[in-house]
């Protein structure tokens, strides 16, 4: 059974996504060759600064246009909804096969319609859910970068164009260390994505209560209130997961942020230029943009990359790159979203605990 026509959305997504600004052939070919170049020497610093080792070979950026963008995270999408479509499956003969055709087809439309909207303005991501390999031989995850869209904003911000990308792979890279370089983060995030599909509210009536507060939330965001789509259709028993997955996220998000804030300085020579106009544009944008992001959960996004940085310069301010790093120890290590908000309440929790008393020794 398939919850959402994938080809459906890919066609829907290309379709309805925005040309990229106009480049000749040879400015396409050398963006794509310098963005490949310096997501290595990201690389490199981004290691050095954050202390954070990897045995995983250095692989170069994959580059892509906007329906590149689309069909990779569609693939992603079909990873991560696995535990779910599978549970459908099971109960094909609960929902008459027209209502399951129809609604493949239109949760298809709305996929699609959501990732043009986001493949327009999406820079770079660090991809991590890819279909298997059957050889086991390629990487887990993948660094993707947006060419039209790093070369659509730095014209848009008047930046130079060497500094601003090179400052872009430094956040990107640091999300492609912390989930090469710390191996059971990937499957936690993996598996408490699960988790929380899977705690989904099946039954019709309860699919239906979900719809119609989807659509509360609409009308609130277009009033310009707080209502998001996230929010609206989520079960009480997900909330929960949601706020671990939220922590988590807040975490690697803020320390892309603050990396690329706290190496800047010393190999981007324009980066104040850049952040200050940078953070201008994330705050711009018309009315109709600005309540799409807001029912998509991208405001909130932007407000992660604030308290995640905020948290990490507040802990490695205290306790030095070192001490921080022991974030990365286990999933219990992790801060919650309270610890996050007062990075002491952590500090306290995991580097000022006491040592467990050691093992006696039997005679």
């Amino acid at each position: 059974m398939q919850v959402i026509d994938w080809d459906l959305a890919v066609a829907t997504g290309t379709r309805l996504v925005r040309p990229g600004p106009q480049v000749s052939r040879e400015e396409a070919r050398h963006a794509v060759t310098e963005l490949r170049r310096l997501s290595r020497v990201a690389e490199g610093h981004v290691r050095e600064f954050t202390r954070i080792d990897t045995e995983t070979a250095p692989q170069p950026a994959t580059v892509v246009d906007r329906p590149g963008w689309i069909k990779a995270n569609v693939e992603g999408f079909r990873v991560v909804l696995e535990p779910l479509t599978e549970r459908m499956a099971a109960r094909k003969g609960q929902t008459p096969a027209v209502v399951s055709a129809v609604g493949s087809r239109i949760t298809g439309v709305e996929v699609g319609a959501v990732l043009a909207f986001l493949a327009s303005r999406v820079l770079g991501q660090y991809e991590l859910f890819l279909p298997p390999d059957p050889s086991g031989r390629a990487p887990v995850g993948r660094l993707t970068l947006v060419a039209p869209n790093i070369v659509h904003a730095e014209r848009e911000l008047g930046v130079d164009p060497q500094d601003f990308r090179l400052w872009v792979c430094l956040h990107e890279e640091t999300h492609r260390v912390q989930f090469t370089g710390v191996p059971w983060l990937r499957s936690y995030v993996h598996d408490q994505m699960t988790e929380f599909l899977l705690a989904s509210d099946l039954d019709l009536p309860t699919l239906l209560d979900r719809l119609r507060s989807a659509a509360d939330a609409v009308a609130d965001a277009v009033r310009g209130g707080e209502g998001n789509l996230i929010d609206a259709i989520q079960t009480p028993g997900q909330k929960e997961i949601l706020d671990r997955l939220t922590a988590v996220m807040t975490l690697v998000e803020g320390h892309g942020d603050y990396v690329m804030d706290a190496v800047g300085p010393a190999v981007v020579p324009s980066v104040a230029e850049i952040r200050a106009r940078f953070h201008h544009r994330r705050e711009g944008g018309s009315r109709l943009d600005r309540t799409v992001r807001k029912l998509l959960g991208i405001d909130l996004k932007m407000k992660q990359y604030a308290e995640g940085s905020a948290f990490v310069r507040t802990v490695v301010g205290q306790a030095g790159m070192e001490g921080f790093n022991k974030v990365w120890t286990s999933p219990e290590t992790l801060p919650s979203q309270d610890e996050i908000a007062h990075p002491e309440r952590w500090i306290a929790r995991v580097l000022d605990a006491p040592a467990p008393p050691a093992a006696e020794i039997a005679d």
